[in-house]
C-alpha cells in the first residue's frame, strides 16, 4: 500500500495538536527550516549539517505495511543480512509487500527466505491487522506521537523503537527522539560527551534540538557513517 501524501503534524506549523497531510515540497521546506533552526542552536549540529548535506527523508514514499515488515526483518540482524533477506521476501511477495501475497503465502516459505519463526508469523500478524481493520493507517495518520505508538504496539513484533523509526521515516514526524536507539546513544557519546556512560545524556542533549529531534537524529545517525 503507497499512500498518496505524506503527513506531517500541524502543530509544528502552527502550534496546535491537529495534523494534516503535506506534500513533499512542503515537508521538504520544512526540513530545510529544522536545519537552520539546529545551525544556529548547536554549534556540533551546524558542522554535522555542513559535512553531510540536506536531510532527505521527505523524498521516501509513505508505504505503510512494507515499511513495518522491513522494520520486523531488521530487528537485531546486521545491515546486510536484513537487507539479503529483505529481497528473498520480495521475491515471494511483492515489492513493495503486499498483504494479500503475505496471507497466501505459505509460512515454511517465509521462513525459507531466512526469517525466523517468530518473524515469519510477526509479519503475517501485522498484515492480519491491516487486512481485518485492526490497524488502520488511515486513521493513525491524524493521532499524536503517542497515540500512533500506543495503536502499533498492539501488533506482535512492533515495539517502541519499531513505532518510532514509523513516526519518523514514515509519517515525517519532526520531533521523534528514540532515545533507546543505540546508534543514537553511541553517536551523542562520541559527539557530546564528557560523562560518556551516562544515561540521560541523549535527552538532555535532545532538548537543544526541540522541535525538529528528528532531523538532528538523522545526522547523529549519518556521524557514525563518516
Amino acid at each position: 500500500m503507497t499512500m498518496p501524501s505524506i503527513f506531517l503534524a500541524s502543530r509544528e506549523m502552527s502550534g496546535k495538536a491537529q495534523l494534516r497531510p503535506l506534500g513533499k515540497i512542503a515537508i521538504d521546506t520544512a526540513i530545510r527550516r529544522a536545519e537552520r533552526y539546529l545551525t544556529k542552536a548547536d554549534p556540533i549540529m551546524k558542522q554535522l549539517i555542513l559535512r553531510h548535506g540536506h536531510c532527505p527523508i521527505a523524498a521516501r514514499d509513505l508505504q505503510p505495511f512494507h515499511m513495518l515488515a522491513n522494520s520486523i526483518i531488521s530487528q537485531q540482524l546486521s545491515t546486510k543480512a536484513a537487507a539479503t533477506i529483505k529481497v528473498r521476501v520480495g521475491d515471494l511477495v511483492g515489492v513493495p509487500f503486499q498483504i494479500s501475497n503475505v496471507l497466501s503465502t505459505d509460512p515454511t516459505k517465509l521462513r525459507g527466505a531466512g526469517l525466523s519463526e517468530a518473524k515469519a508469523r510477526y509479519i503475517r500478524e501485522l498484515a492480519v491487522h491491516v487486512s481485518d481493520g485492526r490497524l488502520n493507517f488511515e486513521e493513525i495518520i491524524a493521532l499524536d506521537d503517542e497515540a500512533v505508538i500506543e495503536k502499533l504496539v498492539t501488533v506482535p513484533g512492533i515495539g517502541r523503537w519499531t513505532a518510532e523509526m514509523f513516526l519518523l521515516f514514515g509519517l515525517k514526524r519532526l520531533d521523534v527522539l528514540a532515545v533507546g536507539d543505540a546508534g543514537l546513544q553511541r553517536a551523542a557519546r562520541i559527539l557530546y560527551g564528557t560523562r560518556r556512560k551516562s544515561a540521560t545524556l541523549l535527552p538532555r542533549v535532545g532538548e537543544t534540538w526541540r522541535p525538529y529531534r528528528s532531523i538532528a537524529s538523522w545526522y547523529l545517525w549519518r556521524s557514525l557513517e563518516a
